[in-house]
């Protein structure tokens, strides 16, 4: 989207204090321990842009409160595992042997949008060390939420998000939808845990030499699940449903979120669809 088509669409600028005031009414609240998954675009046209909103943020929940998000890197797994788009197979070796080690300070994102990269730069935000799926946070809890992120546990019971389900953090979708809910990946494996483990690789720093680590994970299915399970949790009335700037948003209890997806999901037996190693 342009900045004129956004301009277009946008009523009134949003601003840093009107982020915040829209935050407060949609339930956020100070101290509060929160994932947000955001698209800036959605939010219309923001003055400050992705600064005004991380600043809203943080402003809502003040000091005692921690701001957490995704700053996954996707380009940094095995390349024989690649499908959108795969690469040709004799690029594998090469690729292997030439990509950067993951460095939490240096690795950008992939795929998470422009709040979510600017955050994992934000004076004394730290980062968790796993090499294509790490998450960032700032404030008292980030140090706990972050630590002993496991190679083979990316999206399970030694990330993040387990830690994140043990404090009962918030979910915040500003302008995206449940397919964008990394957490529902926790729900997956406790819903599922028989599912087969994937083969897969990253390159990481070991004893500060750049090595090429194999490890087996497990497999990460279709989001499109996810999008029922949000539906069902607005229309009870467990998820906060609201504007910020421009933007229909959603906030949630995660271990609502959690307990109810591995509730529906055992119901309904293993799907029939592919799984697949983060990527």
């Amino acid at each position: 989207m342009s900045e004129a088509d956004l301009i277009a669409r946008t009523d009134k600028p949003g601003t840093r204090e009107s982020l915040a005031a829209d935050l407060a009414s949609l339930g956020l609240k100070t101290g509060e321990t929160v994932i947000v998954h955001s698209s800036l675009s959605a939010l219309g046209w923001i003055a400050g842009g992705p600064v005004a909103v991380i600043q809203a943020l943080l402003d809502v929940l003040g000091p005692e409160g921690t701001l957490v998000m995704p700053a996954h890197s996707a380009g940094l797994t095995d390349p024989a595992n690649w499908r959108a788009p795969p690469v040709p197979a004799d690029w594998v070796d090469i690729i292997r042997a030439n990509m950067p080690a993951f460095d939490p300070r240096k690795t950008p994102t992939n795929g998470m949008g422009q709040i979510a990269e600017l955050f994992r730069t934000w004076p004394e935000v730290e980062r968790s060390q796993h090499p294509n799926c790490s998450f960032a946070a700032l404030g008292p809890e980030a140090s706990r939420i972050l630590c002993d992120h496991a190679l083979d546990s990316p999206l399970d019971e030694r990330s993040p998000l387990a830690r994140l389900y043990d404090l009962d953090a918030k979910v915040l979708l500003l302008g995206v939808g449940f397919d964008r809910c990394t957490i529902l990946h926790l729900s997956e494996h406790r819903a599922w845990p028989e599912r087969p483990l994937e083969a897969g690789g990253a390159p990481v720093l070991v004893d500060g030499v750049r090595r090429w680590v194999p490890y087996s994970a497990p497999p990460v299915g279709d989001s499109d699940l996810f999008v029922p399970i949000g539906s069902q949790l607005a229309a009870s009335g467990k998820a906060a449903t609201g504007r910020v700037g421009a933007a229909d948003c959603v906030l949630l209890s995660s271990r609502v979120l959690v307990d109810h997806a591995v509730s529906e999901w055992r119901e309904g037996g293993l799907p029939e669809t592919e799984y697949h190693a983060p990527s």
